[in-house]
């Protein structure tokens, strides 16, 4: 046992067993390692050791070293593995609503721009760029875009209107002036019925809570991806150690950790996780709350699907109601010169007599995969909840496996960090502040770690944005008249919330679209001194001048 070729030969075979596998790659060799542990005297004392007992051991300092390296990367290969169903759950729901929602919206366009062609010809291939710019800027909010969705659908009704008079009354000449002013009659004239208030209130509530649950989804995945590369202190490492390959050094290869033994050093190397749960599970209560939105009647599936059938019906109301329209427009903004043309002997009402048939059930396209967003909401329901409380369970996780601890029955028969027997230290709480008095791994309870620390202000955020979308509330706009009230960050902080120096990359996917306000607030700060500025030179000019 003291020849260095023995001690070098052992080496080899505990790192082939920390690894799993014996000599010949086969399978695990813990039987073979037993034997060659039990087969040589423990007459050597380990004063040479730095972490496991310094009484009679045949571990070497070059094998405790490669022990720490091998509970390293053990134990980040067991977080891997355990976290890899949350990480995988989250990236390939993400990628299945993301393309759900993009394809529907490519199949309403589609549809409603082949079901216009056929019924209104072309009138509408005339002016089909109002419609397709109404799903530009639908796709471009669903996207990350911003857009305020409430002014960008007036904006396609006025559009709309304009272009549909001045197609019915083609004998007139109509300017740019003249449409201004039918515009400020538009809510007096209702030209398109209740069609447009109706809409406005279903497409927004839809497309909010679409487009906040998918980036709640990117989000989770982030979330999930950064906290599972796990920073190990040397603390931890040494804790880790002792807990799996120190029994080797005493010839007790066989023993297993105690369970007890093995979750508080677990709850020390993982308390800033444990953290994030609290976090966490609020935003899969949030989540879940926008999954009822995804299911009820202003679902995005439901509201876009029959959207060409709305948007025509509200056409067939102003072309049968364009007499009186037209006249009480010519009261309120006077009687348009004549554009020196004969009306065509056959009018756009005659353009339009065809009317509007839908696609049916069987003729309309599929969505992504052939699947609907009932079957997605059910799938991803389950998956969320299932979550819940994922971060703080990880020690029991890690520990449970009779292929990791000890099992119940070997209590007092198992490895407890000194020698074979029970282990007696209480089981401490979850989370950073329950660890300043771990028996197994010294913790700072002072320094918590910066990146689970960003992590929990980017749940935090989103959390709020998910909401705020369950009452179909965009937060970068419910506030926009408010001048300077800076409601468009997103940032969802409340006053115990201290942000980040700089947002995290989690933290930016969140807010992105907020920018574009923060950049229109910033203008118009600039642009209101710039008037104070002016005037105050001006009150000196006359001042002197009075002088």
């Amino acid at each position: 046992l003291h020849s260095a070729g023995l001690y070098a030969l052992l080496d080899t075979f505990f790192i082939f067993s920390a690894l799993g596998f014996n000599v010949s790659g086969q399978g695990p060799s813990s039987k073979f390692l037993f034997h060659w542990m039990t087969a040589f005297p423990r007459d050597s004392r380990g004063d040479h050791l730095r972490i496991c007992s310094q009484e009679k051991t045949c571990c070497s300092s070059e094998m405790e070293d490669s022990f720490g390296h091998q509970s390293k990367t053990v134990f980040e290969n067991m977080f891997d593995g355990i976290s890899e169903d949350l990480r995988t759950t989250f990236m390939s729901r993400h990628k299945r609503f993301d393309e759900f929602f993009l394809e529907l919206l490519d199949n309403t366009e589609r549809s409603l721009n082949e079901m216009f062609v056929r019924t209104y010809g072309k009138p509408y291939m005339q002016n089909a760029e109002v419609f397709q710019n109404l799903f530009a800027e639908l796709k471009r909010y669903y996207t990350g875009g911003n857009v305020n969705l409430e002014e960008m659908l007036n904006d396609f009704w006025t559009r709309l209107l304009e272009r549909m008079f001045q197609l019915l009354n083609s004998q007139y000449s109509i300017t740019e002036d003249y449409l201004e002013c039918i515009n400020k009659y538009m809510d007096q004239l209702k030209p398109f019925g209740d069609v447009p208030r109706k809409l406005k209130s279903q497409v927004t509530r839809a497309f909010i809570a679409a487009r906040t649950f998918v980036q709640g989804l990117m989000v989770g995945r982030e979330v999930a991806n950064r906290v599972s590369k796990v920073n190990l202190t040397p603390a931890c490492i040494r804790a880790l150690t002792k807990m799996l390959y120190c029994p080797y050094c005493q010839g007790m290869a066989s023993e297993k950790p105690c369970r007890n033994y093995c979750l508080n050093v677990v709850k020390g190397c993982l308390a800033n996780q444990a953290d994030l749960d609290p976090e966490w599970t609020q935003y899969i209560d949030a989540m879940l709350l926008v999954t009822d939105r995804l299911e009820g009647p202003f679902n995005i599936e439901s509201v876009m699907e029959p959207i060409d059938v709305k948007i025509s019906e509200a056409i067939m109301n102003m072309q049968d109601n364009s007499v009186q329209i037209s006249h009480r427009v010519f009261q309120g903004c006077g009687q348009p010169k004549a554009s020196g043309m004969a009306r065509p002997a056959r009018g756009i009402s005659d353009a339009f007599s065809g009317r509007f048939r839908p696609y049916g059930p069987d003729e309309r396209r599929t969505t992504a995969a052939g699947t609907s967003l009932d079957r997605l909401v059910i799938d991803i329901k389950e998956k969320l909840k299932s979550s819940k409380k994922f971060w703080s369970s990880l020690p029991l996780g890690m520990c449970l496996g009779e292929d990791v601890t000890a099992s119940e029955s070997s209590d007092d028969d198992c490895w407890n960090g000194h020698a074979k027997g029970r282990y007696f230290p209480e089981v401490l709480k979850d989370g950073l502040t329950h660890q300043a008095n771990n028996p197994e791994v010294g913790v700072d309870i002072t320094r918590p770690d910066t990146l689970i620390r960003q992590q929990i202000m980017a749940l935090r955020v989103i959390t709020n944005k998910l909401r705020n979308a369950y009452n179909g509330n965009d937060i970068y706009f419910q506030d926009s008249s408010d001048e300077g009230s800076g409601s468009g960050s997103g940032s969802g902080c409340s006053e115990s919330c201290v942000p980040e120096t700089e947002p995290t990359p989690t933290e930016t996917l969140v807010v992105e679209a907020g920018r574009g306000e923060e950049q229109a607030s910033s203008a118009h700060a600039h642009s209101s001194s710039l008037v104070l500025l002016i005037l105050l030179f001006s009150a000196l000019a006359v001042r002197s001048h009075w002088r």
